[in-house]
Formats: structure tokens, C-alpha cells, sequence
């Protein structure tokens, strides 16, 4: 039995859903579909996305410290986004392949047991970057984890979201703000 309270939430759901926008990605008879972006003019596009990757205390110190035989944890996972984001529309099959004009990863130990990765990407295009910066997170996230997996695997990467982007049709976005006042 439903109480009314349950009815409201779920009447409330499926009217939000009924008002999302169509998924680009399928056409009218529902088969996936590349999305033609040709008719649409070359904007500049930033996005933004982060992640992070928990850990034992004591595997942070050790790459704190250098002491993992494997190298620069920080610097190899860095590179790995970097070539991951470049290499975005091979692995994610209706993505565009894009020019890419900038990357930049940053990735730092926060608190005693966790890793923040955050990818900032930028282009001049007709279609959205968004998939690339999270694309750049996720292999780095996945780096420290295969660089540090030999003493910790109980790790866990969790997080991985779009933080913002700009740019192109759909207007900006940024996490926290209310869908309503994006443009």
C-alpha cells in the first residue's frame, strides 16, 4: 500500500522526468546515434571536474614521501589524464573525437586518507567538452589506484563529477547552483 506522501514524491519524479530534455543520443525510433554537431558554430568551452581516491592513512604518507617504488605517483596519474582526456573519443563510443587547446590536472593529498583530483579542459568547438575533464579525473584516479594497489587495496575512488562547465548552446553550469538560473 502507498501512503500519500509516497504518491506525492513518485507524481513529483515522473512530471520532472516528463519535463527533462530529449536524450541527443537516440534517434526518434530510439537506436543510438552520433549527434550531428555540423550546423552548429565553434564555441569556446571550459569544463571542469574532480574526484577523489580514499586510501589508508599510511599509503598517503608513503606517497607523501616518495616512498613507493613505482615513482612520482602524482606526476605519473597527471600524465595518464592528460593522455586519457586526448584519447576521450576512442574510448567512449558516441563522443565526438575533439581538439584539444588545454589541460591541466591538479592533484593533492586532502586530509589524512584521501587524494582530490580536479581537471580543468578548454577548446574551441561545436560540442561539449564535459566527457574529456571527466575522462582526465577518472585515469588519473585509476593510476594512483594501479600505482598503490601493491599496499593498499581496499582504496576507493569515489566522486568522480562534473564541477562546471561553459560554453555552447546549453548555457553554463556549476554544481551547487540551482538549474533555474542557469542560462
Amino acid at each position: 500500500m502507498m501512503g500519500p506522501e509516497r504518491s506525492t514524491i513518485i507524481s513529483e519524479r515522473i512530471e520532472s522526468w516528463c519535463q527533462m530534455p530529449e536524450l541527443t543520443h537516440f534517434d526518434e525510433s530510439g537506436a543510438s546515434r552520433m549527434v550531428d554537431v555540423s550546423a552548429k558554430p565553434a564555441t569556446v568551452r571550459v569544463a571542469k571536474a574532480s574526484g577523489l581516491v580514499r586510501m589508508l592513512p599510511g599509503t598517503l604518507e608513503q606517497i607523501r614521501a616518495g616512498q613507493l617504488g613505482k615513482g612520482d605517483v602524482f606526476g605519473v596519474a597527471r600524465l595518464a589524464g592528460i593522455m586519457a582526456a586526448k584519447r576521450t573519443g576512442e574510448l567512449i563510443p558516441l563522443c565526438h573525437p575533439l581538439g584539444i587547446d588545454a589541460i591541466s590536472i591538479q592533484i593533492e593529498a586532502f586530509g589524512h586518507d584521501r587524494v582530490r583530483v580536479e581537471s580543468e579542459v578548454r577548446n574551441t568547438g561545436r560540442t561539449g567538452i564535459e566527457m574529456e575533464a571527466l575522462t582526465a579525473v577518472s585515469v588519473s584516479c585509476l593510476t594512483i589506484y594501479d600505482m598503490c594497489k601493491a599496499i593498499d587495496r581496499s582504496m576507493v575512488i569515489e566522486q568522480v563529477r562534473l564541477e562546471e562547465k561553459s560554453g555552447g548552446q546549453s548555457g553554463d553550469y556549476r554544481r551547487g547552483e540551482s538549474t533555474e538560473n542557469q542560462s
